[in-house]
């Protein structure tokens, strides 16, 4: 499960820009908060883990927008799952990551995304 949503006022953080969008990704892993910087980042800036998911509503309900939590689809396999487009990193598929170099699934067909 992944949800987004605009926070009501900017988090300011000690370093960076402050937060303005976060996303919630559940996994068998653990629980997720993504954290963006912009309104349009398709990265996330950083990121948070929780024990459950009633601890992450409980800090992060109160700060969120009228709007409140989108849902969004989870991430295609072997997508980053803090990006909002279908992204991954190249040969990740192949089972050689090049960390740092990605790929966006567009028109069927997977290219190079520059960042």
């Amino acid at each position: 499960m992944r949800k987004f949503a605009y926070l009501r006022e900017p988090l300011p953080r000690d370093e960076g820009a402050p937060v303005v969008k976060i996303m919630l990704y559940e996994a068998e892993e653990g629980h997720y908060l993504f954290e963006y910087t912009s309104p349009d980042a398709v990265f996330c800036s950083a990121d948070l883990c929780y024990d459950s998911l009633a601890e992450l509503y409980d800090e992060w309900n109160g700060r969120i927008d009228d709007r409140g939590w989108t849902d969004l689809d989870d991430p295609l396999p072997d997508c980053q799952h803090d990006a909002f487009l279908p992204i991954r990193a190249k040969g990740r598929d192949a089972g050689k990551p090049e960390w740092g170099k990605f790929e966006i699934l567009k028109d069927g067909e997977w290219i190079d995304y520059d960042l």
